[in-house]
């Protein structure tokens, strides 16, 4: 059977089936947390959820009580898969330049097909909520989204050839995962509707299934199996060695400026990174809770409305790309999620906090343009240990982010449930002063051309 080079199918389908349980497991929790503090039925119609909106109802208390506890049990679940999520993605994803890309891809897939079938039968028998932390922590050994994500930008990296492409490409990729997760989103909201909790679980681990077999049998990898490969080992000592010398000698053979600008571009990245996720987690969280009070449709339908996000953020690298350096376009992207985050800060009807995707609409346009910038200074040989890098810091990154951001809406939903946003847009200055550092600096305008795709091939001269 002859393979193929493709990975795209691969990407829609692992994003479809996570994106589609996602949300479903936020509420899923949410409801179980409700039940038990009112000992009732959750209920839910056509409009809303039941949401309280008396302050002075003993009910409003409750319902608060119950969105700081789901924060907090989120944030825990997140911390659990973490650390062991951490370590398998910056093995594997780092040896995907020796070993190959596809580990890298098939084994999230399998994690994530353990998780759903987890959630189904603990949706089915109504088991115990802490039965999830077994399954965050087994899904985090088997190297969770970070490790897909890793494996797959190096995949991309190492068919596109042309640098020219190279920010274009892995916008696509960028533009799949916004677009297949609002259709999962949009589609969640009816799956719930329609069959409830454990059977859309059931439809998410299929999805899995078929992923694993195209990956296996019909995915070729970019990567050869050399006869090195083949050879185990002498000593745990060589193992690790192994496994680390690609990150290592990333930065420890690289010229001065080089290391800087690396370690400048994942300064950026993490930090923009950590206030996105951050401020963008607490969305289905505010928007069950008074005054939106939206039900599961309705959060479909806001989930969905990031499709659109997506694809004005792809169309906006695409074209502005031609025109503008890479690091102008970072800061048009940052400037746009401040704008949506003080938006949705206040909105306080359902109007209006979809119209916050308005100004929002060139906000994923830093994450792709910074995994290109990040590939781009680098050599064919070290994708894979850049990747990995990048990989680890969504982890730590979105880790903390989900912790710090959990916590503090658990602490400030009370008196303003918007504050978490404001704080989300603030944050977005550390990533803009470094920026502006990188451009007002006396670099001598040599290093700043490293961030224009035609001049990249000069960067081993930095030195000279």
């Amino acid at each position: 059977m002859k393979k193929v080079l493709c990975v795209e199918p691969v990407i829609f389908i692992y994003m479809f089936a996570s994106s589609l349980t996602s949300p479903l497991a936020q509420q899923f929790i949410y409801r179980r947390l409700w039940e038990e503090e009112y000992n009732s039925t959750f209920v839910s119609d056509s409009n809303a959820s039941y949401c309280e909106q008396n302050k002075s109802s003993p009910a409003y208390i409750k319902q608060k009580e119950v969105q700081e506890k789901a924060s907090v049990f989120n944030m825990q679940l997140d911390l659990t898969g973490a650390v062991p999520s951490l370590i398998v993605a910056f093995v594997i994803v780092a040896n995907g330049d020796r070993q190959g890309r596809k580990r890298s891809l098939v084994l999230p897939s399998m994690g994530a097909l353990i998780a759903d079938i987890c959630l189904t039968v603990i949706s089915y028998f109504s088991l115990s909520l802490s039965i999830l932390f077994a399954v965050a922590f087994i899904t985090g050994l088997f190297g969770s989204m970070a490790t897909f994500l890793g494996g797959g930008f190096a995949f991309i990296a190492d068919v596109c050839h042309d640098e020219k492409q190279k920010t274009t490409r892995i916008a696509v990729v960028d533009l799949i995962f916004g677009v297949v997760s609002g259709l999962a989103g949009l589609s969640s909201g009816y799956f719930l509707r329609g069959i409830g909790f454990t059977w859309t679980f059931v439809t998410a681990s299929l999805l899995h299934v078929v992923n694993i077999i195209y990956i296996i049998f019909l995915l070729e990898d970019t990567v050869g199996v050399s006869e090195f490969q083949h050879q185990a080992p002498a000593s745990c000592k060589e193992l690790l060695r192994e496994t680390f010398s690609g990150v290592y000698m990333l930065f420890k053979i690289a010229p001065y400026k080089k290391r800087i600008l690396i370690i400048v571009l994942l300064f950026t990245f993490m930090t923009y990174l950590f206030t996105m996720v951050g401020g963008s987690s607490l969305f289905t969280l505010y928007e069950l809770d008074e005054p939106l009070c939206w039900n599961e449709v309705y959060i479909g339908y806001g989930a969905a409305a990031f499709t659109s996000v997506s694809l004005t953020s792809f169309l906006g690298v695409y074209l502005l790309s031609k025109c503008l350096k890479d690091i102008y376009i970072v800061f048009i992207g940052i400037f746009s999620y401040i704008g949506g985050m003080v938006m949705a800060a206040f909105a306080k009807t359902t109007l209006l906090m979809f119209l916050v995707r308005v100004p929002s609409l060139l906000c994923f346009m830093p994450i792709p343009v910074l995994r290109s910038m990040l590939s781009k200074v680098v050599l064919t040989g070290e994708q894979g240990a850049v990747f990995a890098c990048i990989a680890c810091l969504e982890v730590v990154t979105g880790t903390i982010s989900l912790s710090v951001f959990n916590i503090l809406y658990a602490a400030t939903v009370a008196w303003f449930s918007g504050f978490s946003f404001l704080l989300s847009a603030g944050l977005c200055l550390i990533p803009l002063a470094v920026l502006c550092w990188l451009l007002c600096t006396s670099w001598n305008g040599e290093d700043l051309a490293l961030l224009v795709p035609e001049e990249v091939s000069s960067i081993e001269s930095i030195d000279s």
